[in-house]
């Protein structure tokens, strides 16, 4: 038995958005608790990836992405999630793209500077930087701009130096007892994921900015028979959107529903039967009451 004390605790991985935040913590964590497009401010929600080793529990806090813009509701809540994660952290990670360097990762570098928890800096995407000495000017360049207590190079996809992220972040967490059970890797249910990942095949399959205007809530999500029965409801904000949605004699909606279903078959290795509507709902994202009715997080 280990002389060594278990340690658990938060660690908040913060960025602005389209770092790779949510495919580093899938990552880490080894399982997809968060849905992955190329498309900024995909993760809308607070979602924590558990990750439990015989020593350690480390609940690693995925956020949006925080931004400047806030015209809407919905992006001023995603900014206040985001922000409550820090507040309650015991380790920041701070995510950058190793190679690019923006006035939003300013933003959110001044941001994270006012909360009281250690931050260590990680420089992602490092598999795209070319020559190696671009990397390293890129590292000697955020070791100068804030008081870090580590930097660390990684690339989420490749899976490349996630073990020494991993070993640098368990010193800061403090000696405590397990949070979660240790087969549990996100606080998150079954039909919350479900909801996600129908809004991920959206996100990918509708055109740029129509995304941003849809939500996916859960009716149904029924596991007591041989498949998996979901009912799920697509609103969206104007009429406009849903002829959109839905698609010229309802292929567009078949196809999400398909790559949904097949999506979903994987992920839980059961049948799946899926039925998807699609509603108007106008000016959810402008309404944090709406926001709260559709599953937002209340911060």
């Amino acid at each position: 038995m280990s002389d060594r004390p278990f340690r658990c605790g938060y660690v908040a991985v913060v960025g602005r958005p389209n770092v790779g935040k949510s495919t580093l913590v899938n990552a880490l964590v080894g399982t997809r608790v968060s849905i992955v497009t190329a498309k900024p401010q995909t993760t809308r929600h607070r979602v924590l990836g558990v990750m439990s080793t015989a020593s350690a529990q480390v609940v690693f806090v995925d956020t949006p992405g925080l931004h400047r813009t806030s015209r809407k509701a919905m992006n001023r809540m995603m900014n206040r999630t985001a922000l409550s994660a820090l507040a309650d952290a015991d380790l920041v990670l701070f995510v950058t793209e190793a190679a690019r360097w923006v006035d939003e990762d300013e933003d959110v570098l001044s941001t994270v500077g006012r909360y009281d928890a250690p931050v260590v800096a990680v420089l992602n995407k490092v598999d795209t930087v070319h020559p190696k000495p671009v990397l390293l000017g890129a590292l000697e360049a955020m070791a100068a701009r804030y008081a870090f207590a580590d930097l660390v190079p990684v690339s989420a996809t490749r899976g490349n130096n996630l073990d020494a992220l991993r070993k640098v972040v368990l010193p800061f967490l403090p000696e405590s007892p397990a949070l979660f059970p240790e087969h549990m890797r996100t606080d998150r249910s079954p039909a919350f994921h479900a909801a996600e990942a129908i809004r991920e095949k959206l996100m990918l399959m509708l055109h740029q900015e129509l995304p941003y205007g849809v939500s996916v809530q859960v009716d149904r999500y029924d596991s007591s028979g041989e498949q998996v029965a979901i009912d799920a409801v697509i609103w969206v904000e104007r009429e406009s959107q849903k002829g959109i949605v839905v698609g010229k004699g309802g292929r567009q909606l078949k196809h999400v529903g398909q790559a949904a279903r097949l999506d979903l078959r994987e992920q839980l290795g059961r049948p799946v039967h899926l039925e998807l509507w699609v509603k108007v709902r106008e000016n959810w994202a402008d309404s944090e009451s709406e926001l709260l009715a559709l599953g937002f997080d209340p911060v």
